[in-house]
């Protein structure tokens, strides 16, 4: 077998391995068990060459760390970085196990196929190879396979961003969401992720007043008024937000003109928005344009003939650049209007939106492995609506992409319902083009980074 052949098996191997681990993290503490992936990886990388270390801040949350340290200490450090953890399932949804990790028609099925142990596994299968294959960069090579990504981070890469940074610090660093085709023509354009929405997560408690199940009539209830504060959540419109990144995105998409013009004016968005037929698409691009409020967890009442004084209501907020806890507060009171001094607003999470600079070195690169992949293809910077670990970096300084280098059957419309949805899976050739990129991007990297210095 050629040697792309047998990496692209060994990643799908791996691969399965992962998913079969089930390291399902619901964000409570003592969930995600990635220790059985941290495990596995470990004596997956361990050998001559390669410097391995394991953390375990919190039981059963470990990461690891492997170092193929560099020839000249004041190169540029890169760090490749995955997630270990998934998200949970609905196993009614799926029509194969969601962790059997079967391989059906060129394509491996289960959770975190997508999101993200596809990449986390062929970044392993690369680093190993060039392990064993004797290469030295110029500057440290990092494998970081970090826990609790799906959670947040506080217990995986924002535990080292305050505690350990100088084990993981790089100068740049490639993690998840880019390397998706995206639109008609051929060649497509190529998404790379430099930016990602803010992470505002909110907790309200919504007041009312207990009494007896049996008279209703003018009750004070709490779940009533719950019911009332995810309706106007829902129904609440904040100003859209359109930037240079936006509109090249709407050029690229196989859009009717009329829908693309819309699309890209501040005050027809919602109008662009209403006319796409396809709904994963309409809600992937309003995601894209505003600041979201999606109610996810509610929780409330104490026994069935009680009328609720309290309810609590957990709401995923993800913020447009510009939008911070002052602005989120004020979205609140104007979504909950005279509702908003009966609910106390507790903040979960507050991560600013983060960005990335195009046209450096590491920008370069991929390009140019892309176009090797994609003859003529050029690469489309996007901001993806999703959370991910590199807003750590970025705090530290340093240039993170979402980056990989999927087949033209994996789209970016696939790619994106895959994500935390039913029968999540990933084609095979995508696997064998994204360990390739990652053999590309060490092989070149330093090159490109001696012609800019």
């Amino acid at each position: 077998m050629d040697l792309p052949g047998r990496l692209a098996e060994e990643t799908v191997d791996l691969l399965r391995h992962m998913i079969r681990n089930e390291c399902v993290n619901d964000g409570t503490p003592e969930s995600g068990h990635e220790v059985r992936n941290c495990d596995l990886l470990t004596g997956f990388l361990e050998g001559p060459g390669v410097e391995v270390q394991t953390w375990e801040p919190f039981p059963g949350r470990a990461s690891l760390v492997a170092r193929i340290e560099g020839s000249d200490p004041t190169a540029p450090r890169v760090c490749w970085m995955g997630h270990t953890d998934v998200v949970p399932v609905s196993p009614e949804g799926w029509s194969r196990d969601p962790f059997a990790a079967e391989l059906v028609d060129g394509e491996v099925w289960g959770r975190g196929a997508v999101d993200m142990l596809n990449l986390t596994s062929s970044m392993a299968v690369a680093f190993r190879h060039l392990v064993r294959t004797g290469f030295r960069p110029r500057g440290d090579l990092i494998y970081f396979a970090v826990a609790d990504e799906e959670a947040g981070g506080r217990r995986g890469a924002g535990w080292f961003s305050e505690h350990e940074y100088d084990a993981i610090a790089a100068d740049y660093v490639l993690t998840e969401s880019g390397g998706l085709p995206i639109g008609a023509a051929e060649p497509p354009h190529l998404t790379l992720t430099v930016a990602e929405k803010g992470l505002a997560w909110r907790r309200l408690e919504i007041h009312g007043t207990p009494g007896h199940g049996s008279m209703p009539y003018r009750a004070d209830n709490a779940v009533i008024k719950a019911a009332e504060v995810v309706r106007r959540l829902s129904a609440y419109r904040p100003a859209a937000y359109v930037d240079d990144m936006w509109k090249g995105q709407v050029g690229a998409m196989a859009l009717d003109p009329e829908i693309r013009a819309a699309l890209v004016d501040p005050g027809r968005v919602w109008e662009g928005l209403e006319r796409i037929e396809d709904p994963a698409t309409a809600k992937r691009l309003h995601a894209c344009t505003h600041t979201t409020f999606s109610p996810n967890l509610v929780q409330g009442g104490i026994k069935t003939n009680v009328i609720p004084d309290r309810v609590v209501l957990e709401v995923d907020i993800r913020t447009v650049p510009g939008d911070g806890p002052e602005e989120i507060d004020a979205h609140l009171r104007e979504a909950l209007g005279d509702l908003a001094d009966d609910v106390t607003v507790t903040a979960i999470h507050d991560d600013r939106h983060t960005c990335s600079e195009v046209g450096t070195p590491m920008w370069d690169t991929l390009a140019e492995l892309a176009t090797e992949a994609y003859r003529g293809v050029q690469l489309l910077p996007t901001m993806t609506t999703g959370g991910t670990d590199a807003r750590f970096y970025r705090a530290h300084g340093a240039v993170a992409y979402g980056a990989g280098l999927f087949s033209r059957r994996c789209t970016y419309e696939h790619f994106a319902n895959r994500f935390h949805g039913h029968d999540e899976r990933i084609d095979v050739d995508s696997l064998a083009l994204t360990t390739g990129l990652w053999l590309g991007v060490a092989e070149r990297f330093w090159d490109h980074a001696g012609h800019a210095g």
